[in-house]
This record gives C-alpha cells, structure tokens and sequence, in this order.
C-alpha cells in the first residue's frame, strides 16, 4: 500500500492501518519517513504518559488500571509496552500485553508490545515514532511503559509529557532511588503494592526527599501510594497526570 493511502486512513482512525504503520517503523520500512511527514500536521494532540520503574513493581497493572480510567472518562487510550529482549535469541517473551487483555476487544484501546531489541535507552529505537502514529490516529492519551529503570534508561524522560516513577517497598529505600539515577526525571513518584511492609516509611522518605530538593521548582513531583491490584490510589494518580498537564500546558 502507498505511503499516501496508508496515511489517508491512519488519520482516519483505521486500526489496521495503525497497526502496519508501526510494524513498518519496526522494519525499518524506507516509506516510513514520507507516511510520518505526510500525518505530522495531525500530531500534538495527544498526552503522553511514561511509566517506568524497577521490574516487578506493577507498572503493567498500573498501566492497566490507568486504561481502564481513562476510558470510564470516554478518552482513546494507545500503548506502547516495551519488553526486554534475550541476549542469546534476541527474542521477547512481550508478557505486559497479557496484564492488559480486559481490554482487547475494546475498539477504544490498541496495545503494542514492542521488543528492545538491545536498545539501553529503556525504549524501543522504534518507541518514537510509534507515538507518533498513535497520536495521528487519534488517541487522546498515550501510555509507553518501559523495560525497567536503571541508569542507563531515562530516555522515557525525552519522550514523555509526563514521567511517572513507580517503586514498591521491596525495592528498598529511597537511596536506592537516587543511586539508580531517576530522581531528575520523575514528574510523579508512585508507591505501589503499599499492602506491603514498609510502603508508608518509602512514602515518607520520598516526600521528605522531594521536599528536600525539589521545593523550589515549578513543579515538585507529588508522591501517590497505590495498590494497582486493588485499584486504591489511581484515581489520584490520574488527578495528579492532569494537573501535571494544565500546568505543563499554562507555563508553555
């Protein structure tokens, strides 16, 4: 299909034609540059949230959770789930699509696993530019998990409107936040599986951390206490992504 056609019912809100234009991006399809200039003018609508953290904290459920917000709210949701991929067969097992199924057959939703494929940004190379499709087609909000923090993976940070760092007690303190580098680039801090031992003292030292260092900036990250399992705590999650919104969207 020709670039011009794709693009036609992209913007259109074709699923199938979302779906090709990202595995075109993921193949490194040479039509690929002019699909992307001829929808740039349809981009910019949508609000892009990150969520990363440690494996093992419940990004995908919180993800989940989020979705399911956001379409009580009559809002298209895109995701983009980035799992890691083997060093040996360079193969992904793209698990987080399986903790999202409750939406598959929702019209209103598309979930996009894509594999690392060794990239060490924590994102996809291809993460990118499948954003930008998503937006085109219409999706108000877009979700792109990563495949796990570490120092080496803030690139969420550049690609995200809004950057949201989940941990859980058994990550350890929040020393261990500041040593894994990602004190900077969180817009909201989560605590989740706070039905844990010690989920209320990780909250305190994160508060009294944000307070410590980010009282003067125009936008000190709030802390949230969730249970994604349970759902307790995302409506204020979801609360706190809009505020971040309006005033992102009044200082310009």
């Amino acid at each position: 299909m020709a670039a011009d056609d794709l693009a036609t019912r992209l913007v259109a809100g074709d699923v199938r034609a979302l779906a090709r234009s990202i595995r075109m991006v993921e193949d490194r399809d040479p039509q690929i540059a002019s699909l992307i200039s001829q929808v740039r003018l349809r981009t910019g609508q949508a609000w892009v949230s990150g969520v990363t953290g440690p494996p093992g904290s419940g990004k995908s459920t919180l993800c989940d959770q989020l979705i399911g917000c956001w379409r009580q709210q009559g809002e298209s949701v895109g995701v983009i789930a980035v799992d890691p991929s083997s060093p040996f067969t360079g193969g992904a097992i793209l698990g987080d699509r399986v903790r999202m199924q409750r939406h598959a057959l929702d019209s209103g939703v598309f979930i996009r696993s894509m594999a690392a494929r060794g990239h060490l940004g924590g994102l996809t190379s291809a993460a990118r530019e499948a954003i930008r499709l998503l937006d085109a087609a219409g999706r108000e909000r877009v979700l792109l998990e990563t495949v796990g923090v570490g120092q080496s993976e803030l690139e969420v940070m550049l690609t995200a409107d809004t950057t949201i760092v989940v941990t859980t007690p058994v990550a350890g303190d929040a020393v261990q936040i500041i040593k894994a580098g990602i004190m900077e680039i969180a817009d909201i801090f989560v605590v989740n599986k706070v039905d844990l031992p010690g989920a209320p003292k990780v909250y305190r030292e994160l508060r009294d951390l944000v307070r410590q260092t980010k009282a003067h900036d125009p936008w000190p990250p709030p802390v949230i206490m969730t249970s994604a399992v349970e759902g307790r705590g995302v409506d204020e999650l979801v609360a706190e992504i809009d505020h971040h919104r309006a005033v992102i969207t009044q200082s310009g």
